[in-house]
């Protein structure tokens, strides 16, 4: 009997001992039910090869070709992960609509003894799951925004917020970008569709007595969109503002971006792609300071001439009540300790005392 999904947390619950993706590489790197492992039937070039004789030649031809692909790459699979597993073992296997790649499959583990079970529609079936949460539907959740110039430590202190247990969603972590022209990660950011089961996948940990908690972001972070939902509520949240000098802001983001700092090339490249905005006497400027190694003349100078005009200018007509502005000194571990705690103390009981005014 084919396994209906309802939400993320009743499938953990159901108890299966491995969630098995057999779509192709490619369909799995794009997305893929949260904990699955991949164990494609098919690879990407055979996908392909069998889809296009599929609908230039015969579908039956084409079935007869897939059949044989995949039964010859079950085999493999079985043989390179699965030998050894007991007669217990209780798989939920799927596929794209829950069609022929996923009921070959799990036909085989069955055959086998194992109590292997269809996921009822595929990845599809999550998919809808994902967009009914975060695109058709208003958010559970009370939210809460972290905003300050950049360089107020702020993905840091949610960090640190974190660990004493806020509900934090971290955002520039789960689209692995740092939220600037100089922000991004090593490695490639996820595909959109696989941003947001990153996303799902984290709230479903989360209890809606509690704040969400998030650090302020435009509607993009790099290239990947935030998902309506999640972006209106943080549009109409209360709001927890992070204040520093922009001495010390520099002297955090000079450390924060020493790896980028030391590919001069790299960097120079990234900056001249601000010249549209700044102007090209203000980046030769900061092309000079690169040059000459001064990291914190040149990160004070990002800003003031770049980061905190543009900053204010997205702040216009912003909505949400200003619960608390923090200011963090010298930024400090300590410092950034503090922070933590006031911001935490908001996800532990919801507030709603008035407003406290910026300091």
């Amino acid at each position: 009997m084919a396994y209906t999904l309802t939400n993320l947390p009743d499938l953990q619950a159901e108890g299966f001992d491995s969630i098995i993706d057999v779509r192709s590489p490619a369909e799995f790197a794009e997305d893929h039910v949260p904990g699955a492992v991949s164990m494609p039937v098919l690879s990407n070039e055979e996908r392909a090869r069998v889809g296009t004789i599929y609908t230039q030649d015969s579908p039956f031809k084409a079935r007869k070709i897939g059949a044989a692909l995949v039964a010859r790459n079950a085999a493999t699979a079985i043989e390179q992960h699965l030998m050894d597993r007991d007669g217990g073992w209780r798989p939920l296997v799927y596929c794209w609509r829950g069609g022929q790649r996923s009921g070959s499959f799990t036909s085989i583990l069955q055959q086998i003894g194992w109590r292997a079970q269809v996921l009822e529609g595929g990845y599809q079936s999550w998919r809808r799951h994902v967009v009914a949460t975060l695109y058709d539907s208003e958010l559970p959740f009370d939210v809460l925004r972290v905003e300050g110039l950049t360089g107020t430590a702020k993905t840091d202190i949610l960090h640190r917020a974190r660990d004493l247990g806020a509900q934090v969603l971290d955002l520039e972590g789960l689209a692995r970008h740092r939220g600037s022209v100089l922000g991004d990660v090593q490695g490639e950011q996820p595909a959109q569709k696989g941003f947001e089961s990153r996303i799902l996948s984290v709230l479903s940990e989360f209890t809606a007595s509690r704040r969400l908690i998030v650090e302020a972001e435009s509607a993009r972070i790099g290239d990947l969109r935030i998902p309506p939902s999640l972006w209106n509520a943080m549009k109409a949240s209360d709001r927890v503002a992070i204040t520093a000098t922009p001495t010390c802001r520099a002297r955090y983001l000079a450390g924060q971006y020493a790896d980028l700092a030391a590919d001069v090339p790299a960097l120079t490249a990234r900056l001249d792609h601000l010249r549209p905005i700044a102007g090209h006497a203000i980046v030769d400027g900061w092309l000079e300071l690169l040059t000459a190694g001064r990291t914190e003349d040149l990160a004070h100078a990002l800003i003031t001439e770049h980061y905190d005009p543009a900053y204010n200018r997205a702040k216009r007509g912003d909505g949400g009540r200003l619960l608390s502005s923090i200011d963090i000194g010298e930024m400090s571990g300590d410092d950034l300790d503090r922070a933590a705690r006031a911001v935490a103390q908001f996800d532990l009981k919801r507030d709603r005392a008035p407003a406290v005014p910026a300091d």
